[in-house]
């Protein structure tokens, strides 16, 4: 019997679909596989990364800085934040790259991260982005890192009740895998119903390791075809009123969330 060849860098060789990955690593290739699928729909997306370090989620960012060679091959920036509600505010605005038509790409795909504390001081950024929307080929996970116990925060913490109030719909994941397959679920379901999406972080998943199943066609998504959009969609739209974003929200975006799931 012959032993696998195994390599570091088989983590982010979207040809390898065994790979042995820690949470914050499957974030990465979440990345990179969310690229690949919109490629092989015919779709030119890019990606945008940004937030601000701290526990559990400290780690995020050394991982995209070290696999930066691979997410600028597939259109993907990193760019951390000054802190965690300017990345946020940033976020925001790549849902709004092609809405007058001047966009490079068909859309641009975002992700947050940021810890307990940082959920709390960008309650206006979550709820204001909430209410526009995502773009229908662009797309928003939030990555809320709680430390529950206080082991190495300033206070404990648990953020969905913040998500919850901005009717932001959250995922819990357990592992390694889940982050994977629950990402690419997220980034389809903010798509959908036009909401940001929520990524529960806590150290049992995101500081965890696995050996996953990482195939690109891994996830089958099935979009719910008998919900009923509601004029003009639920995605971000230019020429928007502040009521009617949130009209849109409890009227239409909610039952769209429920129809997904």
């Amino acid at each position: 019997m012959t032993l696998a060849r195994v390599s570091l860098d088989d983590k982010y060789d979207l040809a390898k679909t065994r790979i042995f990955v820690s949470g914050s690593q499957a974030v990465v290739r979440l990345l990179l596989m969310q690229r690949a699928r919109d490629a092989a729909l015919g779709y030119n997306t890019a990606g945008y990364v940004t937030g601000y370090r701290g526990s559990p989620v400290g780690g995020i960012d050394q991982q995209l800085w070290r696999a930066g060679k691979q997410l600028e091959a597939a259109n993907i920036r990193f760019q951390p934040g000054i802190n965690e509600d300017l990345a946020a505010t940033a976020l925001w605005g790549t849902q709004q790259a092609e809405l007058a038509g001047e966009g490079r790409y068909d859309g641009v795909f975002g992700l947050w991260y940021g810890k307990g504390p940082g959920v709390d001081r960008t309650g206006d950024v979550f709820r204001h982005a909430n209410h526009a929307g995502t773009s229908p080929l662009g797309g928003v996970l939030a990555l809320m890192g709680d430390d529950h116990t206080c082991e190495s925060s300033t206070s404990a913490h648990q953020s969905e009740f913040a998500f919850v109030d901005a009717m932001i719909p959250i995922l819990n994941p357990a592992g390694a895998q889940e982050i994977l397959d629950y990402g690419l679920y997220g980034f389809a379901l903010s798509r959908f119903s036009g909401c940001w999406v929520g990524l529960k972080c806590i150290k049992d998943n995101i500081e965890s390791t696995a050996v996953i199943d990482a195939a690109p066609d891994r996830v089958n998504i099935k979009i719910p075809a008998d919900f009923q959009m509601p004029p003009g969609g639920l995605n971000i739209r230019l020429a928007d009123t502040p009521l009617e974003k949130e009209a849109r929200l409890h009227e239409s975006k909610r039952y769209a969330i429920q129809a997904f799931t």
